[in-house]
């Protein structure tokens, strides 16, 4: 008797052989793919944006396809705490944050951020390479996995008016980064009253004829690239601290990768921070000058008495902050002991 291929195919053993075979078609081997939905403030075509895009592109090309990083640049997923939450409820599953974003996640890394500590960047990196194993022990014990730390840059204060003195800031109507206890608690003690706001207003306040602010902070790049300084007149000299950043994505979607993926996405990530950081301090520096030709006048250099007033200031917002245990006192006390290693061996 001679079986045709039904006769055959109804028999319940041979049709799962059947159905088998086809599932082992090199088809069925195709390896699994992965995307990291990926968000950020900074600006479409910028240097940085298009580092982060380069990093895509090196991902996608370096694991065969298996991995790519789809960007949203500008804020177009909303202010970090919408990030932050997007990324929680599986929407998002990485972004690049600032110092803000960042103490939302794990807050003592945000020591590194703390007004008037450091003078250069040489100490700066001093003192994150020395204290980054427990920052990255920190996002990992939060449900995170910290790839890379691009820096902001210095922040310095833009306003609409002169500011030549504490007491004059004080009589400005300065932004505060809505929900920042950085920022709240060193506005309490400087005696400033500040208006909270979400960075994504700034812009529209600083437009406005009879907007909410008439000073603000940010990088001179980020001042630029944000269009806020067309709305300004002036800035201060001197910094009030170098703004921290991080590449981040959730340990939900960290961990679901093969371990070669893990391992790509971690080293890469690293690199692509130190790019970042490379341009950040270029564009920084050329920043100031592109500032000044746009009509942006630099002011108020302080005196010994103003520096020594701002340090007092500093630290009284250091005991705030560990008072509320966002930034715990023994993390501030091993930034400065590492902070003074490094100046002595200078010396």
């Amino acid at each position: 008797m001679v079986l045709n291929i039904e006769s055959i195919l109804k028999t319940p053993l041979l049709y799962k052989i059947f159905i088998l075979s086809l599932l082992l078609t090199p088809a069925a081997y195709a390896e699994k793919t992965y995307t990291l939905k990926f968000a950020s403030l900074i600006p479409a075509d910028t240097a940085w944006m298009k580092t982060i895009e380069g990093w895509s592109k090196d991902l996608e090309s370096k694991s065969n396809g298996r991995l790519k990083i789809k960007i949203y640049p500008g804020g177009v997923m909303g202010d970090e705490p919408d990030v932050l939450r997007k990324i929680r409820s599986r929407q998002l599953q990485g972004a690049f944050f600032t110092g803000y974003g960042i103490g939302r996640i794990y807050s003592p890394a945000r020591v590194l951020e703390m007004p008037f500590l450091f003078q250069n960047t040489d100490e700066s990196d001093y003192v994150r390479k020395k204290i980054m194993p427990d920052i990255e022990q920190g996002f990992r014990e939060k449900g995170f996995e910290l790839l890379g730390w691009p820096e902001v840059g210095f922040l310095h204060f833009f306003s609409k008016q002169p500011i030549n003195s504490l007491e004059e800031l004080k009589t400005r109507h300065i932004w505060l980064w809505q929900g920042d206890p950085m920022g709240e608690a060193f506005s309490k003690a400087a005696g400033i009253s500040p208006v909270p706001l979400s960075i994504m207003d700034v812009y529209t306040q600083l437009s406005a004829t009879h907007g909410s602010i008439d000073t603000v902070y940010n990088s001179p790049f980020g001042a630029l690239a944000m269009q806020w300084h067309t709305k300004l007149k002036y800035a201060t000299h001197v910094p009030l601290t170098n703004g921290i950043g991080g590449l981040v994505v959730s340990h939900r979607f960290y961990n679901s990768l093969p371990a070669d993926l893990q391992n790509l996405l971690k080293e890469s990530g690293e690199k692509t921070a130190e790019k970042i950081n490379v341009i950040s301090r270029r564009d920084n520096e050329t920043s100031i000058d592109l500032l000044k030709k746009s009509g942006i006048e630099f002011m108020w250099k302080w005196t010994d008495d103003e520096k020594k007033q701002m340090l007092d200031i500093r630290n009284q917002a250091a005991n705030e902050l560990a008072a509320s245990g966002y930034i715990p006192e023994k993390h501030f006390i091993q930034a400065k002991t590492i902070l003074k290693d490094f100046r002595g061996k200078k010396h």
